[in-house]
């Protein structure tokens, strides 16, 4: 709210149209400039996806050093699951880069992990609690082992 809105005495003076267009123009303008909250799960997203990547490295480290017979199996999924990791950082790098944003590190502390978003000319600082960021890690992985599952069943009809 401007210091204008809430003041009566500004209604009857008098205002030229073209600044009036201006103005609501200019309005409209900063409004288109804000991140979206698509943008947003956007960003979110690709914080996350080199943490899952990093997870499933060490699993796959793991596996490779135990003695189950079903290694090579679990190698695979592995690996196919992280290729998808890969393929959808991709996609959102791209995605972002074509909207004109960028995400950069920021800082750590002990329970949240900030990162700046510089979208359109804007600046924002973005956090995510340790909390939150497991809880979307499971919820993808689950999503990845999910779609890995329904095309291994497809193939086997």
């Amino acid at each position: 709210m401007t210091k204008l809105e809430g003041n009566e005495r500004w209604k009857t003076k008098m205002i030229m149209t073209e600044h009036v267009e201006q103005y609501e123009e200019q309005q409209r303008e900063s409004v288109d400039k804000l991140i979206t909250i698509d943008e947003r799960t956007m960003v979110r997203d690709l914080i996350l996806l080199p943490y899952i990547d990093t997870m499933v490295s060490k699993s796959l480290k793991e596996i490779e050093n135990s003695g189950n017979i079903l290694k090579r199996a679990y190698l695979m999924a592995g690996q196919t699951i992280q290729r998808r990791i890969m393929q959808d950082t991709y996609q959102l790098q791209k995605e972002l880069k074509q909207r004109n944003i960028r995400v950069l590190a920021d800082e750590q502390e002990e329970f949240l992990v900030y990162h700046k978003i510089l979208c359109r000319g804007y600046q924002e600082r973005f956090g995510m609690t340790r909390d939150v960021m497991r809880t979307e890690i499971s919820l993808r992985l689950t999503k990845y082992t999910a779609e890995l599952g329904t095309i291994l069943k497809e193939q086997l009809k």
